[in-house]
């Protein structure tokens, strides 16, 4: 995994059930600006499907994703949309 400098936000949403980790990664990418990076921690293994899909809908980019000490991280960062 990256080093941890690297993001400009952390989100924790370790010990969260489905449906909290998608919507605690939307509330944080509506407060980041355009180019910052956020790692998000869980261990739902619902994450594992919910956040690259909505990411995929969104049109976002996932950079990184694993699983480390029990827990999946997600990277990804913020782009504006294209209209």
């Amino acid at each position: 995994m990256s080093e941890v400098q690297q993001y400009d936000v952390i989100l924790d949403a370790r010990e969260e059930r489905c449906p909290m980790p998608l919507l605690k990664l939307k509330l944080a990418l509506a407060k980041m600006s355009s180019g910052d990076v956020i790692c998000v921690y869980a261990t739902d293994a619902g994450s594992l499907r919910d956040i690259p899909h909505y990411l995929d809908l969104v049109g976002l980019p996932l950079l990184e994703q694993g699983e480390s000490e029990g827990s999946f991280y997600f990277v990804i960062a913020k782009q504006e949309l294209e209209s």
